[in-house]
């Protein structure tokens, strides 16, 4: 599964240029924070697929909190990490941008296919799916924490 979806993303980073950055995007899960009505802030773990240019694709309920948050104030963050069990192994993504719902049509085709590829189980879930709204979080600045390479060693680009 991981070498096909990197085959098929080709993970197209713009001037992003670092393997660690492919290697967390064939995570699963990426951690979205949103802010509420009030200011207060919120997390949710999402699964996601990466698409060209960074676009990183997740299904989400229109009910759910972020998915209010988000019709509100359309701006996230999103922090991508492995599990480690020690500090020296620490790495992951910190990333601000914007988030939109992707309308039906060749965008949302493409997403899907990427989302599917990376989790074949989704097409039994089709009914689930369909209730569901897909987003599309398209990182501005992204921050690359890579412990293996330094303590507190950071990278980071800002995007187009």
């Amino acid at each position: 599964m991981r070498a096909y979806y990197a085959r098929k993303t080709g993970f197209i980073l713009m001037n992003v240029k670092d393997s660690t950055v492919s290697e967390l995007l064939q995570l699963a899960t990426m951690t979205l924070a949103t802010t509420g009505e009030e200011g207060e802030a919120h997390a949710a773990a999402v699964y996601f697929a990466a698409g060209e240019n960074l676009a990183l694709y997740f299904f989400s309920a229109a009910e759910s909190q972020h998915s209010q948050d988000l019709k509100r104030r359309p701006r996230a963050a999103a922090a991508i990490y492995p599990e480690v069990s020690g500090w020296q192994a620490i790495r992951g993504l910190q990333l601000r941008g914007q988030v939109a719902l992707v309308p039906p049509g060749t965008e949302w085709q493409n997403a899907w296919e990427l989302y599917a590829g990376k989790f074949p189980f989704v097409k039994g879930l089709k009914s689930i799916v369909a209730s569901n709204a897909l987003y599309a979080f398209t990182p501005r600045w992204l921050r690359l924490v890579d412990n293996r390479r330094g303590f507190g060693f950071k990278q980071e680009w800002d995007l187009p």
